[in-house]
């Protein structure tokens, strides 16, 4: 009787737990949709002012602090973009894992890597282990917005632009998942800071025409770009906030699913144990009836 209802109550429990998963599925499936055409419409704008800064770069000598390291400054940022909830299977954890890699390989290069963490998951992590952390953003892994990136950017560029003296740093890490599709999310690392600018050059500058476009900048190069490569800087911050959304989305959805159908193939072995404990009771009940009547029987004879 006791292993019945021990039975009964696992049953009950894994019912309650299948109903929330079976929910934190359906609410990842409706938001999906939405966060992934967020994620690939932000991609295109982003490409567009590296672009204009690519062709900026091919027609002119650029010298600025955007586009060139101060390689005597050993401090560099490393930025992680977890997530506010969990329930997404091993997204924060891959994101973790990926960043502590960093870290120690820039350490073994002998920088100085300052933390930034954007997530409470990951806040979370590095908080319950002492680790130093810059700073921190929580509170819209889910939908991120274009204030959220400006304050990060803005920050991180503030960080950069600081003099070696002052604690700035001289590159900038940022280490997301990156949307492929519902059923693959890649971690990746990207170096931000400096921007590498490709020029063209060899077979491909042959290929060009003949006759290249000529620039002129008003009022000057430097204020031009003053203004450009931070937009484009903020601009793939928020692209990369947004993939990582839908990744998160796209994980969560995938997790549930999976717990989901765990949950219910353990109703249905609890289920089939729970009968067999009844059937086993219910014919040892059957065969302490019939031993006793024969007792009787054999008595009356």
């Amino acid at each position: 009787m006791a292993s019945q209802l021990a039975y009964k109550a696992r049953i009950a429990s894994t019912a309650s737990l299948e109903k929330i998963f079976n929910a934190q599925e359906m609410i990842a499936s409706s938001r999906i949709a939405k966060a992934r055409d967020v994620a690939l419409g932000a991609k295109p704008y982003s490409d567009a002012i590296f672009d204009a800064v690519q062709a900026m770069a091919q027609h002119s000598h650029i010298v600025h602090p955007i586009v060139t390291a101060e390689s005597s400054n050993p401090n560099v940022a490393v930025l992680a973009l977890t997530a506010d909830r969990g329930m997404a299977g091993a997204y924060t954890s891959s994101i973790i894992r990926e960043t502590e890699a960093l870290l120690s390989r820039l350490e073994s290069e002998g920088k100085k890597p300052k933390l930034y963490v954007y997530g409470r998951r990951g806040v979370s992590y590095y908080r319950y282990r002492g680790r130093d952390v810059a700073q921190t953003w929580e509170g819209h892994t889910d939908a991120p917005g274009v204030e959220i990136a400006e304050t990060i950017s803005k920050t991180l560029l503030d960080a950069y632009m600081t003099p070696k003296e002052e604690g700035g740093v001289s590159e900038l890490y940022i280490v997301f998942t990156e949307f492929v599709n519902m059923v693959v999310q890649k971690v990746r690392i990207l170096r931000m800071l400096p921007v590498s600018l490709k020029r063209v050059s060899g077979q491909a500058a042959q290929s060009l025409p003949a006759a290249q476009p000529l620039y002129s900048f008003e009022p000057s190069l430097d204020e031009v770009l003053d203004r450009v490569l931070p937009k484009y800087v903020q601009s793939r911050i928020h692209e990369c906030l947004l993939t990582s959304a839908a990744s998160e989305t796209a994980s969560r959805q995938n997790a549930m699913h999976t717990a989901t159908d765990n949950a219910r193939g353990l109703i249905d072995e609890l289920t089939r144990k729970l009968n067999a404990t009844r059937q086993a009771a219910i014919t040892q009940e059957l065969t302490e009836i019939i031993g006793s009547a024969d007792a009787l029987n054999n008595d009356k004879e």
